[in-house]
């Protein structure tokens, strides 16, 4: 299969920042085969498919490398509220009244949201995951996926065989759009003996770790009086941080903290606007930029933020920063449409098929409708993206060579299904 999508403004996020004014992209099968200038590219040529692009602006799907898609049940529940009152007192109460078949319908929910936002790549860390990489499958999107595991207590082993299982069942499938990591869920829930058992599963299978982190000051105040030491420190002692490690919120971070976050190339999943809802802090990705760390963004869960918005993320990291510091040269643009993208895939170790649009990687491709008076004038994409874009700016999305959504119809999820069968379960669980 053959597609052109010509007469487009192209942003490559390589790493020459190449643009293209009048563009074209040609994808075959799964794969980007040429982008660049359209001239040079014979336009009358024999193709399956030829889209015009006129309009519009090509760029790399978005990547969201940390949530909980099936907490869409939870959005608008609980609002307002500390992390550790949230979890304890709301949340948890209520995921245990979930069953493995709800999940593939909340992660569907999800997942359309996702592909109408422009993320063509979300990493996850939940319960049931099956029923998520299900939804993956079904739904065409590229899912990184980890079992939630908290331990030890009764049911510790149970959560880290449904991860070996996923892993066994799930890991390269859906044309090698479904990966999987190990997800222990963070320090606070998981003990060290148990972080070690997490630890040794994921060297077994050659995957990383997807882990919250540092997310609060309660966490690591909390972490210093039973340990000692600092959540990062803990990890690090513990050999955690030896392999590829996914760090989530990394907000309350000492200087050492971001030093050993550097020493192991730990990559770092940024979720402002979860952080920003919950008191939890602003992250110092200033510093961590500075210091070479992979920073990336991540909606986190629909409960805690209350969408799965990352052009509102990149937004975010790159002003509140700038505020916070009374600096404005703090995170460009450039930088925040970097963590949304090529960072994103770096953080998932998946730079090498997605985050640019290059020859040789995977066909990851949305275009962004720019015929709207927030785009005008056509001075500068990029700032134009990270300051004034919406994702209801999105037109069309590839993943994998594959449209799933065109002119803002998704083309592989049908979205009335999926509200009827979420009704039915938010009247189950949450319609008391």
């Amino acid at each position: 299969m053959r597609t052109l999508i010509k007469n487009v403004d192209v942003l490559t996020m390589d790493q020459n920042n190449t643009q293209y004014k009048n563009g074209c992209i040609l994808i075959e099968d799964d794969k980007i085969a040429f982008v660049g200038d359209q001239s040079q590219l014979k336009i009358d040529a024999d193709y399956d498919k030829m889209e015009d692009g006129k309009g519009k602006l090509a760029m790399p799907g978005l990547i969201n490398t940390h949530t909980h898609v099936a907490m869409t049940l939870f959005r608008g529940y609980a609002n307002d509220l500390p992390l550790m009152e949230w979890l304890a007192q709301k949340i948890w109460p209520m995921e245990d009244r979930l069953i493995e078949e709800d999940i593939y319908w909340l992660s569907m929910l999800a997942i359309a949201e996702m592909i109408r936002g422009g993320v063509t790549t979300f990493a996850d860390m939940y319960m049931f995951m099956e029923e998520t990489a299900l939804a993956v499958e079904h739904s065409g999107v590229r899912g990184v996926l980890a079992r939630g595991l908290q331990g030890p207590d009764e049911n510790s082993q149970r959560r880290l065989e449904e991860n070996l299982r996923l892993w066994e069942n799930w890991h390269g499938k859906g044309e090698g759009r479904i990966h999987v990591m190990v997800g222990p869920h963070a320090i606070y829930t998981c003990e060290p003996s148990y972080l070690l058992e997490a630890m040794e599963l994921a060297r077994e299978l050659n995957v990383g770790i997807h882990i919250h982190l540092s997310e609060t000051r309660q966490e690591v105040d909390n972490c210093i009086e039973k340990y000692g030491k600092s959540p990062v420190r803990h990890l690090y002692d513990l050999g955690l941080l030896d392999g590829h490690v996914l760090a989530a919120h990394c907000v309350h971070l000492s200087q050492e903290d971001l030093d050993i976050l550097k020493e192991k190339d730990v990559k770092v999943a940024h979720c402002p606007a979860s952080n920003l809802k919950l008191g939890s802090g602003i992250a110092p990705i200033n510093e961590m930029i500075n210091r070479g760390i992979t920073v990336s963004l991540g909606t986190d869960g629909a409960a805690s933020n209350n969408n799965l918005n990352i052009m509102k993320e990149m937004a975010l990291a790159a002003l509140v920063s700038k505020g916070v510091k009374e600096e404005p040269t703090l995170i460009p643009a450039y930088e925040a449409l970097r963590m949304a993208t090529i960072n994103g895939a770096k953080a998932l170790n998946l730079e090498k098929e997605v985050g640019c649009l290059s020859p040789g990687n995977k066909a990851d491709i949305i275009l962004l409708d720019t015929h709207a008076p927030h785009y005008y004038p056509h001075t500068d994409w990029v700032s134009h993206l990270v300051y004034s874009g919406h994702s209801s700016d999105v037109h069309s999305v590839w993943v994998n060579g594959r449209k799933l959504m065109d002119n803002r119809r998704l083309l592989t999820i049908d979205l009335d299904k999926v509200y009827d069968e979420v009704n039915k379960i938010y009247n189950r669980i949450m319609g008391e």
